[in-house]
């Protein structure tokens, strides 16, 4: 069990968190062939189709939608937007905050997911350190077939060995300060690595749960390489985004085979993340309600009556979500969920 990091003074965690404006985002039906309004500062599709790129701001996912089939994750800008590239790196900004995209094929590195990984996170540690967003908040990451392999050669393992290496591009002083993260296994086939971020100008503040372990002070076990990331980033006084979470106390997984008393581990866990949010800033409410939005990623499709059961007692009927067909970063894990949070 950690306690945030960094620890600072609750004065200076206001402070932080005043300057820090809250960027938008919403669910919402829209075409995805079309492309995006030009007060839109990025869009995220899920869909197992092909999809015409329309827009270099849109991020194509090739999950399987099982609920939510015609939403599209819109986040808008909170004024004018400038499209960029520079390398591999594309990017829309406005003058508050970064939504960037870094997609590679695997097959270009001798290495595999490790040494993909390295470059990916080298070149978005390197462009955001320079940017005039300089400060990483929430990241997401989807490759293919994310449990393949072995004991250390599983690829998940192997990605955060690489992730580690490329993060510490931009942070070679080694501080204990990382974005909020999610990192899910596709099943296309498609050896393109996926990762796309949300950075701001203003820095925001990384959360620990009290009931679990810090995931980058994870034992050797769970690989040679604890994964880089902080189980919570509030963005701003009014939003908090939570990171991809699982049936984990401590450091283990529990409930191993039985889906819904993982999604009740689950959403204990995210209530405990919220509350400490809550405790942090009386701008967010430590509830799930309107403001929320939830993505929950499902291992086994067959397994979606008892989810959606499951949904409907235990989320108020306001917050919005959407169910992915997708692998989770542990075999044992059948679902995982991430959060996006708002305002009271």
């Amino acid at each position: 069990m950690q306690r945030d990091a960094p620890v600072r003074l609750m004065s200076d965690v206001a402070a932080s968190l005043r300057s820090a404006p809250t960027p938008r985002i919403e669910y919402r039906p829209f075409n995805a062939d079309t492309p995006l309004p030009r007060d839109v500062l990025g869009a995220v599709v899920f869909r197992d189709t092909p999809l015409k790129r329309a827009d270099p701001r849109c991020v194509r996912v090739g999950l399987k939608p099982l609920l939510g089939t015609d939403v599209v994750e819109i986040w808008h800008a909170s004024g004018p937007v400038t499209i960029g590239f520079d390398g591999m790196v594309r990017f829309a900004a406005d003058a508050d905050h970064m939504l960037g995209a870094v997609e590679l094929d695997e097959r270009r590195y001798s290495g595999g997911i490790a040494e993909a990984a390295e470059a990916a996170y080298s070149a978005v540690s390197r462009f955001v350190a320079g940017s005039r967003h300089p400060h990483l908040l929430r990241i997401w990451n989807y490759l293919d077939d994310i449990n393949q392999g072995g004991g250390d050669c599983e690829r998940y393992k192997l990605f955060c060995t690489g992730r580690a290496k490329g993060l510490r591009a931009g942070n070679p002083t080694g501080e204990d300060r990382f974005p909020a993260a999610t990192c899910i296994g596709r099943r296309d086939g498609d050896p393109t690595l996926q990762v796309y971020w949300l950075a701001g100008r203003a820095p925001g503040v990384p959360l620990e749960n009290p009931r679990q372990m810090s995931a980058f002070r994870y034992p050797r076990e769970y690989g040679p390489t604890p994964p880089s990331f902080s189980r919570a980033m509030l963005a701003s006084e009014r939003l908090v985004m939570i990171s991809g979470t699982a049936s984990i106390v401590g450091h283990a997984s529990r409930h191993r085979g039985d889906v819904r008393a993982q999604l009740d581990e689950t959403f204990t866990n995210l209530a405990n993340v919220l509350q400490r949010a809550a405790g942090v800033t009386p701008g967010i409410t430590s509830k799930l309600g309107p403001q929320s939005l939830l993505k929950i990623y499902l291992r086994d499709e067959s397994l979606l009556p008892e989810v959606h059961a499951f949904l409907r007692e235990r989320v108020p009927s306001e917050t919005q979500y959407i169910v992915l067909h997708a692998d989770v970063c542990r075999e044992e894990l059948l679902v995982e969920v991430d959060c996006l949070h708002g305002d009271a």
